[in-house]
């Protein structure tokens, strides 16, 4: 099932360039939901990039009646600081790297490739604690709402976009509660249709600023998420 929604970023015009408009990451996949409800009882499957993107995932999927699972994808950082991304590593092992970072901050061969591998045993590791053993689903023709907590640089969700297509995915959605309008323009040229109710612009951007409740979220927690929402799956 195909909706016929275009190559464009959906957003709340309300809500642009304001500052803590989601309580917290459940309130965010609410609003979500909400702008994604032509998808409601479709065949779309609801992909959450672990970790914050899960939850928002979860609620997507259990308010519009949709399947869920995860698609595992984490930055490549320079060991001198984590918070800067410079590339991202996918489930799959798709991986890409921001050369211009590589060269204006005078990274060796041997520093990408620590950087990289860093990030590829992480991706393994997730995969292994989320996905238990299961198979990536087949995503051959369908519908695909991939999910994140928001879209900073956007390059974790442009490797899992890529990684995405290379599976031969149909429809390609990208719902994120908030991002910045450069990133979320570029990654519009990649996708059918991006869902943002939060689009800001400037030069100082952070996520955790479109939430009055935010927190880095670990494994576990993450794990305990997935674990109850396929229980309720089942019943």
């Amino acid at each position: 099932m195909n909706i016929d929604v275009g190559k464009e970023i959906i957003e709340m015009p309300e809500l642009r360039n304001r500052l803590s408009v989601f309580r917290d990451r459940e309130h965010a996949g609410e609003v979500l939901a909400g702008l994604l409800e032509p998808f409601r009882n479709s065949d779309a499957l609801v992909l959450g990039i672990p970790s914050g993107g899960v939850p928002i995932a979860v609620v997507i999927a259990r308010l519009l009646c949709l399947n869920m699972d995860t698609a595992v994808a984490n930055k490549i950082t320079p060991h001198w600081n984590t918070e800067i991304g410079y590339g991202a590593v996918a489930f799959d092992g798709t991986t890409m790297i921001r050369q211009s970072f590589v060269k204006t901050s005078d990274l060796s061969d041997k520093e990408v490739a620590e950087d990289t591998a860093r990030a590829r045993q992480k991706v393994q590791r997730r995969n292994q604690l989320f996905r238990k053993g299961r198979p990536f689903p087949d995503c051959t023709g369908k519908t695909v709402i991939i999910a994140d907590d928001g879209l900073a640089t956007g390059v974790t969700m442009q490797v899992a976009v890529e990684a995405l297509r290379r599976a031969g995915t149909g429809q390609l959605i990208v719902a994120v509660p908030t991002g910045h309008l450069d990133s979320l323009q570029d990654l519009s040229k990649q996708v059918d249709a991006i869902y943002c109710p939060n689009v800001r612009e400037g030069w100082e951007f952070a996520v955790a600023n479109a939430y009055e409740h935010w927190s880095d979220m670990d494994e576990s927690t993450v794990a305990a998420i997935l674990n109850d929402f396929n229980k309720s799956d089942e019943n």
